[in-house]
């Protein structure tokens, strides 16, 4: 086990599975406390205890994110868990597809409020600490298609364009503290929620240079770069792990 974290909590949001379950996994092959949150209480215990067994440190918080309020709450016990917060990656998200018109207000507001309030208000919460300690590392997960328009991806994707805005606003803002503000980009990932797409992943993934689906292992190896010392300069990036999907 990597010492390159030791020291440092990570707040991992949505990290019982798929990509943040791995992050989780990766930051505490690096040596960092990880707190995850989630709603599922039995996966979070899973993946603490894999972590443990593997001969890391890392808690469970139970947190159903669904306003500042709820925000507010986790860097709370993330604080009381870890002492202080030294990563965040927002990686809590949901992702509806469909034609415009066949999504409500409802589909609309919860989509924003996961993908972009509860990530504004976590930043708000625990970038300052950062900055007042002069050290810090936040990742946003966004996605391919906040930059690129694709059928039924209206409402997701714009959430996650705001997300992007966001990375380099924050950036601006906090990085002259010492606190590196970046996003990943992935491209199409084999997790719990990307199963509904069956084959349509596939077709997706094929287009890219890559001509696979990632496994999120490989989503998580990008963010635990951005996260460590090695991605000192880089701030305020938006960093495509698709297998090349933009560039065709």
């Amino acid at each position: 086990m990597s010492t390159e974290l030791s020291g440092s909590t990570a707040l991992v949001t949505g990290g019982t599975s798929g990509i943040g379950r791995a992050t989780a996994i990766a930051l505490a092959g690096l040596g960092a406390h990880v707190v995850l949150s989630g709603r599922d209480a039995g996966r979070g215990a899973e993946v603490v205890s894999a972590i443990r067994e593997a001969g890391g440190k890392a808690d469970f918080v139970a947190a159903d994110l669904t306003d500042a309020a709820s925000a507010k709450a986790l860097a709370d016990r993330a604080r009381e868990v870890g002492g202080h917060v030294d990563v965040l990656v927002n990686n809590a998200g949901i992702f509806p597809t469909g034609p415009t018109a066949s999504l409500t207000e409802a589909d609309f507001d919860r989509v924003y409020t996961t993908n972009v309030k509860v990530p504004f208000f976590l930043v708000a919460e625990l970038a300052p600490e950062m900055a007042a300690r002069g050290h810090g590392a936040i990742v946003n997960v966004s996605t391919m298609v906040a930059t690129r328009g694709m059928t039924g991806m209206a409402l997701y994707g714009s959430s996650k364009a705001s997300v992007e805005l966001l990375t380099k606003a924050w950036a601006a803002e906090f990085g002259p503290s010492g606190v590196r503000v970046n996003a990943v980009s992935p491209g199409p990932t084999r997790t719990e929620g990307t199963a509904v797409f069956g084959d349509g992943l596939d077709e997706l993934a094929s287009a890219g240079p890559a001509g696979r689906v990632a496994a999120p292992s490989e989503i998580a190896a990008a963010i635990a770069f951005l996260v460590a010392d090695k991605a000192s300069f880089i701030q305020g990036a938006i960093l495509p792990v698709d297998g090349g999907r933009l560039a065709v």
